[in-house]
């Protein structure tokens, strides 16, 4: 029973490092578009690489597109709060309670 514990516990810390990482990277590509970087630069090529898939799934219900802001990002910032407190959260208490 304490392998299931372990395991569950050590996925709900990958999932939380990971939606944490994925937070950093929607930030940094954020500032980074407010100065208008080079696209052949490997760093904001990888950035967009990341990010854009989920942004773009994000616009695509957006019923205001054609504003000067991206609220995409802001959008998936709170989404990925909410996965990680409910998912994260979750599992942890499970974690608990197994115990």
């Amino acid at each position: 029973m304490f392998i299931i514990v372990n395991l569950l516990d050590a996925i709900a810390i990958i999932i939380h490092y990971a939606l944490t990482i994925y937070m950093w990277l929607i930030i940094i590509r954020a500032v980074i578009s407010w100065v208008n970087p080079d696209p052949y630069n490997p760093i904001v090529s990888f950035l967009y690489q990341v990010t854009e898939p989920v942004l773009c799934r994000i616009r695509r219900y957006l019923p205001f597109r054609s504003m000067a802001i991206d609220i995409s990002p802001m959008i998936v910032f709170v989404a990925i709060i909410f996965l990680d407190r409910f998912l994260v959260g979750t599992i942890q208490d499970i974690v608990v309670r197994l115990r």
